[in-house]
């Protein structure tokens, strides 16, 4: 797939480059899609929840009431799980929600995201940018250039750039990373992702080992 390249001030450039068809067309795995997304929200769990067994409230463990004749089952004592303000059975415990995926499986993952985007035309290239003090104006300005002020955007940049993320760190819809913490998610949640030159060659090196020559 071919794309124009723009700059910032929403301009053609003239220049065009091509995606490759090893990473942004190949046949999308939504299985996998689903899994690596998955596990990505599994990991953001805290897991910190917790309630009391009968064995940790705290009240008298003196047996309510004799074993028979009572005309009522033997609860025993008031912590009983069956009486209001007793513990919970089998209540939830903190645990850890993550699981493991292989590379590969991963790998095939972001791939099949990227091919989705394309397909959907929701992949812009920029010339190389930088900011030379944070402004979100700046930032605002750009992103109404490119026309996608009113949409969920990803910036991916060559490297971690402090003046950009800064000036886009107050805007909801807006998210700048660098190709090594893009993950399916991100991917899959964004409408358009704007990649500079130089972060695409990057996105396209990260996958060059999974890519069959």
């Amino acid at each position: 797939m071919e794309l124009s390249v723009y700059n910032i001030k929403g301009e053609n450039t003239g220049k065009k480059i091509t995606l490759s068809d090893k990473i942004f067309g190949i046949v999308p795995n939504d299985h996998a899609i689903y899994l690596d997304v998955k596990q990505h929200l599994a990991n953001r769990r805290q897991g910190t929840h917790k309630s009391k067994e009968r064995s940790e409230i705290s009240g008298s463990t003196k047996k309510l009431g004799r074993q028979k004749g009572g005309g009522g089952a033997r609860r025993g004592d008031i912590n009983s799980p069956v009486l209001v303000g007793g513990g919970r059975v089998f209540g939830p415990v903190p645990r850890d929600y993550g699981f493991k995926l292989n590379k590969k499986l991963k790998a095939l993952a972001r791939m099949s995201a990227w091919t989705y985007k394309a397909q959907a035309e929701g992949i812009i290239v920029v010339e190389d940018f930088s900011f030379e003090a944070p402004k979100t104006k700046e930032y605002v300005a750009m992103t109404n250039n490119l026309k996608i002020s009113d949409k969920k955007s990803l910036v991916i940049l060559p490297s971690v750039n402090k003046n950009v993320y800064l000036s886009a760190r107050n805007l909801q819809n807006s998210q700048v990373l660098s190709p090594s913490d893009l993950n399916t998610y991100k991917i899959m949640n964004a409408n358009y992702i704007v990649l500079t030159e130089s972060a695409l060659a990057q996105v396209e090196e990260n996958f060059k080992a999974y890519v069959k020559e």
